[in-house]
């Protein structure tokens, strides 16, 4: 099980402490779909900027976003739907797929919200991992469905509004 963060942007510090709960959210996610197989999620941080230019190429959508969620395995709330995707033969695993996050937007949010920045950014994660695991937020049921596995993360997390 592989999660890889990586922190391409210079406007919010990442301590290892974040990076630590980071990784813990998205193997929790995982945890809690009872999903067994080997994966690989990559987790990119950047900055408002970068995710106004990739919300625009990929959504056409020209302005920053908080975050963004690329499946690359089809599946449908939690279960793999075809055979297609990418699997690492080499690692044994299956690369699900990237999230990019904005830590500014995430910064924003949690001012906004009135709740800590690391709740947030966990709240986004989440988000984005759900997102690989092929939940969605296109009909009311499925957005409360979403948002349930992600509350309880966050419950077992510590890191409820």
């Amino acid at each position: 099980m592989e999660i890889f963060i990586e922190d391409l942007q210079d406007k919010i510090e990442v301590t290892d402490e974040i990076l630590k709960l980071m990784d813990k959210a998205a193997r929790a996610c995982l945890e809690n779909e009872n999903f067994t197989l080997p994966y690989e999620i990559s987790v990119i941080l950047v900055d408002n900027d970068r995710i106004r230019e990739v919300n625009n190429e990929q959504r056409s959508i020209d302005k920053p976003t908080d975050v963004l969620s690329f499946p690359i395995v089809d599946m449908y709330e939690g279960e793999i739907k075809s055979s297609d995707g990418d699997f690492d033969m080499d690692e044994g695993h299956i690369v699900l797929g990237d999230i990019l996050i904005s830590l500014e937007k995430a910064k924003e949010q949690s001012i906004e919200y009135g709740h800590s920045f690391e709740r947030e950014l966990i709240f986004l994660l989440t988000h984005g991992v759900f997102h690989l695991l092929g939940y969605d937020h296109d009909t009311e049921e499925r957005e409360k469905k979403m948002l349930e596995r992600q509350n309880a993360v966050l419950k077992s997390l510590n890191l409820e509004r």
